[in-house]
């Protein structure tokens, strides 16, 4: 079927190679790349003040605290191109305003809390789809958190572990400059200390490794999958965490043979992971708090018995500020069928077929 004249009368001519891009995209990728430099100079001096003017940092581990600083700089700069969208940054608004929302604390206390917990946490709604692939990312989701949450401090200098003899067993964990606890290397509680990350390791390579394997077996996710966007992450993941329990294999049974080579290719596997996560499938994990606002805002609405009923057979749709909302989306995005979000699906797939068929009963004519 062919475009009615006066819709491509109206169309504007495509941009040619040689334009500049539009107004609007410009200050979008200026506002961008000032948020990212902002945040970039905040990390920068968060570090140069958490490890005490660089006393505690170790420039063994400056690669990675350079990486960690880009990973700053891309996190905020797509974050802001992501908010500029406006199905985004509707989300954004709705999502972040029923997290801090005193009214809907005041009507669920305990609604935000469990939903962090489901949501974020044991993220359950992936249980709906797959008990296998739940599980999964919970090992890849765990495994990362906890290797995060020592990496990150120990490559700034906030952490740091201390020992009188220079030896040890006994030393010290010290935060900000500030001692926190003291252990022996020795016994359990010193043995997680030193092992944190060879036990994320150990999380996060089954996951991955059955991610990765449903990758090159499943049809429906072969069909669609990219290389860079989907089977990348997942090699990476694994490339790290080999290494790094290579790292503990080869000082405690090789005596420290061929350490040098795989502190490289660790160090190469982590800080090439680090500058991708904003620019691929993990950025996911940046705007995953946003859909737990939106999931509160739906929540707090059916609580107040806003249940918007479909306008061709009287079935609930979702909540009425959620309808609204959506339409409001799809009219920022000129769709033009906003109307369609008052159906629900069946009502939509009937509508649809009726229009589809009175349109080829008028081509038979």
């Amino acid at each position: 079927m062919s475009e009615p004249t006066e819709v491509l009368a109206a169309a504007p001519p495509p941009p040619g190679p040689s334009e500049a891009p539009p107004p609007a995209r410009r200050s979008v990728a200026a506002r961008a790349t000032l948020a990212g430099t902002v945040v970039s100079l905040l990390l920068i001096a968060a570090i140069v003040l958490g490890s005490r003017l660089l006393r505690d940092f170790d420039s063994a581990l400056l690669p990675y605290a350079v990486a960690t600083v880009f990973l700053a700089f891309g996190v905020a700069y797509r974050y802001t191109v992501w908010v500029s969208a406006p199905g985004a940054r509707r989300l954004f608004k709705k999502g972040f305003g029923s997290f801090f929302s005193a009214a809907n604390f005041k009507k669920a206390p305990t609604a935000l809390p469990k939903m962090i917990a489901t949501y974020l946490g044991f993220q359950k709604f992936l249980g709906a789809r797959s008990r296998s692939r739940w599980a999964a990312h919970q090992l890849i989701f765990w495994g990362c958190l906890l290797a995060a949450a020592i990496t990150f401090p120990l490559t700034w200098g906030w952490f740091t572990f201390t020992s009188d003899s220079g030896s040890g067993p006994g030393y010290e964990m010290r935060i900000w400059g500030f001692k926190v606890l003291g252990f022996n290397a020795l016994d359990a509680l010193g043995w997680l200390m030193f092992h944190g990350l060879d036990i994320a390791a150990v999380l996060v390579i089954p996951g991955a490794s059955y991610f990765l394997w449903r990758r090159m077996k499943d049809r429906g996710a072969i069909t669609g999958q990219r290389f860079a966007y989907d089977l990348l992450p997942l090699i990476c993941l694994i490339v790290i965490s080999v290494t790094g329990l290579l790292l503990t294999f080869s000082s405690i049974f090789l005596h420290g043979g061929g350490y040098e080579f795989l502190a490289i290719l660790h160090m190469v596997s982590v800080v090439f992971t680090l500058i991708y996560i904003p620019f691929g499938k993990f950025f996911h994990i940046v705007q995953r708090p946003a859909a737990v606002g939106m999931q509160l805002f739906k929540y707090t609405a059916r609580q107040d018995e806003q249940v918007f009923p479909c306008k061709r057979c009287g079935e609930p749709v979702d909540t009425a500020p959620y309808v609204e909302n959506l339409r409001g989306t799809m009219k920022d995005l000129d769709l033009g069928f906003d109307a369609w979000a008052e159906y629900c699906p069946r009502c939509k797939r009937v509508l649809r077929g009726t229009a589809y068929l009175a349109q080829v009963k008028k081509g038979f004519k």
